[in-house]
């Protein structure tokens, strides 16, 4: 008998092994046969492939230095951001206005600190669609509104102290008018009762002093209201001390008061250089006032109001202490035309402050439990 031939299998290489498809060895991964690799070490063997043939071409240390660079990169680019976000967030909120930024459908996208505690001019201002002016607690806020993107940027800028100053640049003028209207016919009769005085009997003779106070007393606020419209400006020469409590006490004379007040000058025999008449007026309003707080305290019939002038260092000081009553608002003290006196017009403080600013001086109110204001005055010629 012929032996049958055996078909012989073809004999694979293990070269032609390793190079055959993958995609064909792919197929049967998911067979359990013994003798196919499993889906985890075909990973593990490919990441391995891939990382072997990656080294060949590049430098492992040079991507990760590129990496590392990149990350870096990012982070300071992470951080001018955030520094540019918080630099644009401090200068709005130090702006002097109140700043809302509203989105199409009436919702807040941004609002700033001073818009926060503004919430009722901002309703205001909503009323009358923005673009205006409000008055709300003593304050002028000018309302402006903008468009950007789809929202609208509405701010409010508090102009109170412009408003102030148009309104007392036209006080000043309507109060220099009148004065000068009102000059002449008091001139007159002063003049008359200069006359009649030296023609007076005994019971007639109080009567027309007491009308020549009252005429000096205008004369004074005529002559306040002019000095503060046209402004201040000091002609320092060398003066006493002693002789400017002198002129204090002789004005006291022409001054009307009803209640017992014991008046206690303490002035220094020393000299000095400051404008004689503009201080003058700027004690007198000084004094003045302390006799009608004490006039006002209705608690109390005994009064007494303290004066003092020294020079210390560089600056010649003066001290006026009364027992009469505290200062109601000591933010408005020195605002022209506001005051809660029944006599004077308001000028007295204001027009004192000019005077003493002209001498490179100030005036505080202390903090005692004596009512003390101190006035400083730079002693230079």
């Amino acid at each position: 008998m012929k032996k049958s031939k055996r078909l012989k299998r073809p004999y694979l290489k293990r070269s032609h092994l390793k190079h055959s498809d993958k995609a064909s060895s792919f197929k049967g991964l998911s067979k359990k046969e013994d003798n196919v690799i499993s889906l985890e070490n075909f990973k593990s063997k490919e990441s391995e492939d891939l990382l072997e043939n990656f080294s060949n071409k590049k430098d492992m240390q040079e991507l990760l230095g590129l990496l590392n660079q990149f990350i870096l990169q990012s982070y300071k680019v992470e951080k001018e951001f955030k520094d540019y976000k918080a630099l644009y967030e401090w200068v709005i909120e130090i702006l002097p206005q109140a700043i809302w930024v509203v989105n199409e459908n009436g919702s807040f996208f941004y609002k700033n600190s001073l818009a926060n505690q503004s919430h009722e001019v901002f309703n205001k201002a909503k009323l009358e669609n923005f673009n205006t002016e409000i008055e709300h607690e003593n304050k002028s806020y000018l309302v402006q509104q903008n468009s950007i993107q789809g929202k609208q940027i509405i701010t409010a800028t508090d102009i109170s102290t412009q408003k102030r100053q148009e309104r007392l640049a036209s006080m000043g003028k309507i109060s220099a008018h009148l004065a000068h209207e009102i000059r002449n016919p008091v001139g007159s009769i002063s003049l008359l009762a200069s006359v009649l005085l030296k023609h007076a009997n005994e019971k007639t003779k109080p009567i027309v002093i007491e009308l020549q106070k009252a005429l000096w007393r205008v004369e004074r606020i005529i002559k306040a209201t002019l000095l503060f419209s046209k402004g201040i400006q000091a002609n320092r020469t060398k003066q006493s001390l002693k002789t400017l409590e002198s002129d204090l006490k002789e004005a006291l004379n022409c001054y009307t008061y009803s209640k017992d007040i014991d008046f206690l000058f303490n002035f220094s025999d020393e000299e000095g250089f400051f404008d004689f008449d503009l201080m003058g007026i700027v004690l007198q309003n000084f004094l003045y006032n302390a006799i009608d707080a004490i006039e006002a305290l209705e608690e109390s019939e005994q009064g007494q109001v303290k004066i003092e002038a020294f020079i210390q260092n560089e600056f010649i000081v003066f001290t006026i202490i009364d027992n009469g009553k505290e200062v109601e608002n000591k933010s408005a003290l020195f605002e022209p035309f506001e005051t809660t006196k029944l006599k004077g017009n308001g000028l007295g403080l204001a027009l004192s402050l000019q005077v003493v600013k002209a001498h490179e001086g100030s005036i505080a109110l202390l903090e005692n439990q004596e009512k003390t204001f101190e006035i400083k005055i730079l002693n230079a010629s």
